[in-house]
């Protein structure tokens, strides 16, 4: 889908947290999606496009990201707070909920403090339990932390060329190919100003990995069907933590891997992993 096309179905709504803006598109079951950081609701574009007709698709942009304003608190555990406040603002109950990157950090702490709310969960790459952040990324939380991050984000970001090399090089497989105006929707809301990036900064300065730590006693007793696909490629989240959420969560019913798969390969390959998600909620269904 065009971006311009999904802004057709954007819509706001007060939480206890603040504004959210998401994306609500078809009809149907609903099926909620929540990306990580440095991305926005966009990143679903594909895979709502390939669900047309089977569910009602709902895709937020989380506080500080897309069209949402920053969160007082954007600690991993403040954010799962919104995400939960975000569903009782829209009177969501039982969701098929789909995360990547952080959002999958997200997903996890309130599939645990709340698994009532889900019928299925869909974890692909991901933060876990001893990889929150990823080593990878541990140069840029480090950076955020001594306030060097911002005025070097807004100085690259005059140049969204470069500074989609930088940020998202790693992150998909053929960057010449993705939209730029994607990457733009992308950085903007993060880095392109001074007041954003340094709000940028103090989300990833959060970024505490005793959130997910808290939860994994809750994950290990989470029943509710949980599918786990995963790109082998990824720089980040390499394969192991699939099966490290294979092996803590007894509700996985699976794990898929994407073959050359990297981190927002949900975006690129959204043709493969779309009749993974059917077939999972379908089986959660006859179960």
């Amino acid at each position: 889908m065009e971006l311009q096309e999904l802004d057709a179905h954007r819509h706001t709504v007060s939480t206890p947290s603040g504004d959210l803006s998401y994306l609500d598109i078809g009809t149907g079951p609903v099926a909620l999606f929540v990306h990580g950081i440095g991305t926005n609701a966009y990143l679903w574009r594909n895979v709502i496009a390939g669900l047309t007709g089977q569910r009602r698709c709902i895709a937020v942009d989380l506080p500080g990201h897309g069209h949402s304003p920053a969160a007082a608190d954007p600690s991993l555990a403040g954010l799962a707070s919104s995400l939960a406040g975000f569903c009782d603002a829209l009177g969501l109950g039982h969701v098929d909920l789909v995360a990547n990157d952080t959002g999958g950090a997200l997903a996890q702490i309130l599939a645990a403090r709340h698994p009532e709310r889900l019928a299925t969960l869909t974890l692909t790459n991901c933060d876990t339990d001893g990889n929150t952040p990823p080593e990878a990324f541990k140069p840029v939380i480090q950076l955020a932390a001594a306030g060097e991050l911002a005025p070097a984000a807004v100085a690259l970001f005059q140049d969204v060329a470069a500074a989609a090399k930088v940020s998202f090089g790693d992150a998909y497989e053929d960057l010449e190919r993705v939209d730029p105006g994607l990457i733009r929707s992308y950085l903007e809301p993060c880095v392109g100003t001074m007041q954003r990036a340094r709000e940028f900064e103090r989300l990833l300065a959060a970024l505490d990995p005793a959130d997910l730590a808290a939860v994994t006693p809750q994950l290990s007793e989470l029943t509710v069907p949980t599918l786990v696909v995963w790109g082998t490629a990824d720089t980040f989240f390499g394969v192991s933590w699939a099966y490290w959420l294979r092996d803590t969560i007894p509700g996985v019913t699976g794990v898929v891997t994407i073959d050359g798969g990297r981190l927002l390969f949900p975006d690129e390959r959204a043709a493969e992993f779309v009749p993974h998600l059917v077939r999972h909620w379908a089986a959660s269904q006859a179960a």
